[in-house]
């Protein structure tokens, strides 16, 4: 029985010091994603991305490109983005790894709609602090913060773990009227064990977005024999040229806009980075979702398909759980994966994670308090 209690004490220390470190980050993380849960559903509200839908064709990429650089002059076009028939195509500036500015265009005249300052525009900042918090190195901040939280939530069901079946129950229901320091243990200690079967999969899927080497090792031991990106990306044959009349980009869309919106329900094209790159065309079968999307490369002078299974390929070429946990790893993070419910359950789940860093520094100053106040008790008696 000692031994046990000297087990849990040891794990009680390890929580409570490792939480104090980390509770801000995790409070942040918890809000921002609670916030960008329901992003997509509010964004769809935002008038800038809605049109009216016309019987006439979507204007072909070069077009675009060129409407928006009018807008932002010397700006660095890095992806156009079509969505559906009723929605505007988003063309998104990139500079020193963010993307600062989109501007969205109607596909069918060509008018610009909104030129939006991303570091002013809240789903992007929200976005922006859930990975970065906004300061230099905060990526590593959140990446090793995300290791703690996963211990944290290791030793937070040790420590939830009853004693014994009569004490069980206790561990399922919140004394809703029970004293204020109570139901604060109470909301700390249910609700969290609660969120953890939840959060369990958002910290681990979060992991091996931040840390490359241990997704490479899972991804392996699922049945991958590469890492999750290719090191050497495809390139283009530097021998041909563009012209007016052959744009590899629009030769491209050519490929993909008689499948737009009957096979796919989106399409993203990534512009070459340098010289010799080659065009990322990224065909979404599905709104909700990202794991079926097609990488397709194309040669940026002649348009033409660069064979290979560069990034993830085909969705129709995944086979082994590998390939599936690759693609799926974004969707498990969000929730979509599981669809509209999947996302409300996170969303819970995420606002409890924002409060246990709270209900847990009141739980630990209480008890601290408490004891100072045992302490001088005992020192006046005295």
């Amino acid at each position: 029985m000692t031994n046990k209690m000297t087990f849990k004490k040891l794990f009680g220390k390890l929580h409570l010091w490792l939480g104090l470190a980390t509770g801000l980050v995790v409070l942040i993380q918890g809000l921002t994603g609670a916030i960008y849960c329901f992003a997509p559903e509010l964004q769809n509200r935002q008038w800038y991305r809605k049109v009216q839908v016309e019987h006439a064709p979507l204007l072909p990429p070069s077009q675009i490109k060129q409407i928006a650089e009018q807008r932002l002059p010397g700006k660095m076009v890095q992806r156009i983005y079509y969505d559906a028939r009723d929605k505007a195509v988003m063309v998104l500036f990139s500079e020193k790894g963010s993307y600062n500015y989109s501007v969205f265009i109607n596909p069918y005249n060509g008018d610009v709609l909104k030129v939006r300052d991303n570091h002013r525009d809240f789903f992007s900042v929200v976005l922006q602090l859930h990975r970065t918090l906004l300061i230099p190195y905060g990526q590593d901040i959140i990446r090793w913060a995300t290791v703690v939280f996963l211990l944290m939530l290791v030793s937070g069901i040790i420590l939830w773990w009853p004693r014994n079946r009569k004490t069980a129950k206790r561990g399922f229901k919140i004394m809703w009227n029970a004293h204020p320091k109570r139901l604060n243990y109470d909301l700390h200690r249910i609700l969290g064990f609660y969120a953890t079967w939840i959060v369990l999969f958002t910290a681990i899927t979060g992991l091996l977005f931040g840390f490359e080497n241990l997704a490479d090792r899972i991804y392996q031991f699922t049945g991958s024999r590469h890492s999750v990106v290719q090191k050497k990306p495809p390139v283009s044959d530097t021998s041909g040229s563009i012209t007016k009349r052959n744009n590899g980009l629009d030769l491209v869309w050519g490929t993909i806009q008689p499948d737009l919106h009957k096979k796919y329900a989106t399409a993203l094209l990534v512009l070459p980075a340098g010289r010799n790159g080659a065009i990322l065309l990224r065909a979404n079968p599905e709104s909700g979702t990202l794991y079926k999307t097609d990488f397709r490369y194309f040669d940026q002078f002649t348009g033409k398909e660069i064979p290979g299974a560069y990034v993830w390929g085909n969705y129709r070429d995944a086979h082994t759980p590998a390939d599936y946990l690759k693609r799926m790893n974004y969707d498990i993070h969000t929730g979509a994966v599981w669809g509209l419910p999947g996302r409300i359950a996170l969303f819970f789940a995420s606002l409890i994670v924002a409060s246990l860093p709270v209900t847990g520094f009141l739980f630990w100053w209480g008890r601290k308090h408490k004891r100072r106040k045992t302490t001088l008790a005992g020192g006046r008696h005295l």
